[in-house]
C-alpha cells in the first residue's frame, strides 16, 4: 500500500473511532430533585490547566486551557420528574469564544428518601445533546444514567453507571460506558468532603485498552449552593481539572 493510501486508511479509522466528548457538565447526579411547578438554576464551570492539547479529529476544539460555562435550567414536573436544559459556553486556549450547542434532559426519581430524610433512591436520566462539531464529532448524542445510592446522616454514596451513544455519524448506535461515583462525608455546619469518579472506557462490547481510557478522581468540598472539585486525570484523561457547581 502506498504511504498516501496508508495515511488515508489511518486517519479514516482514526475518525471512526474517536469519541470526543465535551465536559460542559461534571456532576455525579445524586437524589436532587425540583418539586413539582418549581424552578431550579446552577452553573456550571470548570477549566483544563493541564489537558489534551491534540485533536482526535480534524477541526475539533481541544480541552487544553479551555474554560466551560454551563447555564442549567430545571423544572419539577411532579410525580417524582423533573427535566432541564443545558447551554454550555466554551473559551478555547486561543481565546475564540463559542456557544456549544443546548442539552435535553429528563430524570425521573420512583424512589427518594423522605424530604430531610435518610435513605436509598434510585432513578434514571434520559439527555439528548445537539452539540457542535468542534465538539462533539457525532453532533447529535445521547444518554442514559441509571441513579443508585444512599444518603445517611452524615454520608453520602452514590453511582450513576452511564451509557452513551451517538445518533449520527460514523459510531451510530454505538454504546459507550462512562461509569461515575461519589461519596462524601459530613464534616459539621453544612459542610461536605468527598471524592468523585468519572471514567470513560470505551465501547460496552469492547472496552477500549487501559492506555485509551479516561480515569478521573477528584476531590471535592459541598455546601447548600457550591460543589467545588480539584481533579487528577489518569491513562488518557486531562491531566488536571478545576470545576465549580453553583446552585441559585
Amino acid at each position: 500500500m502506498s504511504k498516501p493510501r496508508l495515511f488515508a486508511a489511518l486517519l479514516a479509522f482514526w475518525a471512526a473511532t474517536a469519541h470526543a466528548e465535551l465536559p460542559d457538565e461534571i456532576q455525579v447526579y445524586t437524589d436532587d430533585l425540583e418539586r413539582p411547578g418549581e424552578r431550579g438554576l446552577e452553573l456550571h464551570v470548570n477549566t483544563t490547566p493541564s489537558g489534551r492539547s491534540e485533536p482526535e479529529y480534524p477541526g475539533e476544539v481541544t480541552t487544553f486551557h479551555g474554560l466551560r460555562v454551563t447555564p442549567e435550567v430545571s423544572w419539577g414536573l411532579g410525580h417524582g420528574m423533573d427535566w432541564g436544559v443545558y447551554l454550555p459556553f466554551v473559551r478555547s486556549a486561543d481565546g475564540s469564544l463559542y456557544f456549544a450547542g443546548p442539552r435535553f434532559r429528563l430524570k425521573w426519581m420512583p424512589l427518594l428518601p423522605g424530604e430531610g430524610g435518610t435513605g436509598y433512591f434510585a432513578g434514571l436520566n434520559g439527555e439528548v445533546s445537539f452539540i457542535d462539531e468542534r465538539f462533539e464529532q457525532a453532533r447529535r448524542s445521547a444518554e442514559i444514567r441509571p441513579i443508585l445510592g444512599y444518603r445517611g446522616t452524615d454520608w453520602l454514596f452514590a453511582v450513576n453507571p452511564t451509557v452513551e451513544f451517538d445518533l449520527a455519524g460514523e459510531q451510530k448506535g454505538v454504546v459507550f460506558f462512562s461509569p461515575s461515583a461519589k461519596i462524601g462525608r459530613k464534616i459539621g455546619n453544612g459542610w461536605m468532603l468527598g471524592a468523585e469518579y468519572y471514567g470513560e472506557l470505551g465501547r460496552v462490547s469492547d472496552p477500549a485498552p487501559r492506555a485509551e481510557q479516561a480515569h478521573t478522581l477528584y476531590l471535592v468540598v459541598d455546601t447548600a449552593h457550591v460543589n467545588f472539585g480539584i481533579g487528577r486525570g489518569y491513562d488518557a484523561a486531562d491531566r488536571w481539572t478545576v470545576k465549580a457547581i453553583f446552585d441559585f
